[in-house]
C-alpha cells in the first residue's frame, strides 16, 4: 500500500518509505544532511531523493529559511541539522 494511502495504524516497511532532502547549491549543511541520509537510508534500504529549491518556486517559498529540510513520506521531519538516530527511529517505528 502506498505511503500516501496507508492508515496511521499501519506500519510501513523501510522499502515503502521515502526520504526527501530539500537543499540548495553550495550549502554545507545540506552536504552534511545528505551524508546522514545516505548512511541511514543505505543501512535500512530506504529510498531517498533530493530536490533543489533553486529550481522549484513552491519549495523555495516554503522552505528557504529552513534549508536543508528533510521530509519523510512527504511530511517535514527536520530542518538545518539531521540526527541519524532520530531519522532511523522515524523510519523504523
Amino acid at each position: 500500500m502506498s505511503a500516501l494511502f496507508r492508515r496511521k495504524s499501519e506500519k510501513a516497511e523501510p522499502g515503502e518509505r521515502l526520504v526527501t532532502l530539500i537543499r540548495k547549491p553550495g550549502c554545507h549543511l545540506c552536504d552534511d544532511a545528505q551524508a546522514v541520509i545516505e548512511k541511514v537510508c543505505g543501512e535500512l534500504g530506504v529510498p531517498w531523493d533530493q530536490k533543489d529549491i533553486s529550481e522549484d518556486k513552491e519549495l523555495y517559498d516554503r522552505y528557504w529559511e529552513q534549508i536543508p529540510v528533510v521530509l519523510v513520506d512527504g511530511e517535514q521531519h527536520t530542518f538545518w541539522r539531521v540526527n541519524a538516530d532520530r531519522l532511523r527511529r522515524a523510519l523504523t517505528e
